[in-house]
């Protein structure tokens, strides 16, 4: 996990362009299909044999009950960091901070590759379920795209999880276990928070934590490096350029 985590760290050495391409669609891309076959499935599932999952309506009934002005203020804020608009605007300007900071253009694209993934995953698998929004009173306009699965809590999970992957740099261990756990409960708040509002079923938003954490492994990951313990930096170097 150490060597997964740190990987852009032991390893710096720049990629090809061949190599960059080569390793993004059959370490990214081509995992994702899989991960779409995955979540369809589920939703065709539901949709189909499992009728909607009418016990569902329950865990919307429960929060619609629980309603109050407070928290219909904070779950309007925490629906909106996970917000389309949002999320765009602070993966760009991560991307920004870590290639200003690292010099590793490479590196800096992985929050825009989870988020892209995640969108592409969520936006065609909607297309295809067209699952219905739970029927309960909405406190938000429903969006076009479909209930499952849920697009803000995948959105949101393969953001923040990566920003807490990115949290590890930190050389303080307070500061980082409290900026990891912040990071890691955000996704949590965003999907409790739509469901609050009656915008998605458990299950979507259980469909979308699955979306957004494997969207946020694969770029975390779709790029090889060499993190053999007592490698040094012109290992690295030489490894890079053997994969070219």
């Amino acid at each position: 996990m150490h060597e997964f985590l740190h990987r852009y760290e032991l390893d710096t050495s720049a990629p090809t362009s061949r190599q960059f391409w080569h390793d993004l669609s059959r370490r990214a891309l081509l995992p994702a299909v899989g991960l779409w076959l995955l979540i369809v499935g589920v939703g065709l599932l539901i949709v189909g044999p499992l009728g909607n999952l009418p016990s569902e309506a329950g865990v919307n009934e429960w929060f619609v009950s629980r309603r109050t002005d407070a928290l219909n203020t904070l779950t309007t804020v925490l629906s909106g960091i996970g917000q389309t608009e949002f999320i765009i605007g602070a993966c760009a300007l991560a991307i920004g901070l870590i290639w200003w900071r690292t010099k590793q253009w490479w590196f800096a694209v992985v929050p825009g590759l989870a988020v892209s993934l995640q969108a592409i995953v969520f936006l065609t698998s909607a297309l295809v379920v067209g699952r219905t929004r739970p029927e309960v009173e909405q406190l938000d306009v429903s969006p076009p795209t479909s209930s499952y699965p849920s697009g803000h809590t995948g959105a949101a999970t393969a953001f923040y999880l990566t920003l807490a992957a990115l949290c590890q740099r930190i050389g303080n261990p307070v500061l980082r276990w409290v900026a990891t756990i912040l990071c890691v409960l955000v996704p949590f708040a965003v999907g409790v928070g739509r469901m609050y509002r009656g915008m998605h079923s458990l299950t979507d938003v259980a469909m979308g934590f699955v979306n957004g954490v494997a969207c946020a492994v694969l770029a975390w990951g779709y790029l090889r490096r060499d993190v053999r313990p007592g490698r040094s930096a012109g290992d690295a170097v030489s490894a890079g350029r053997s994969r070219a």
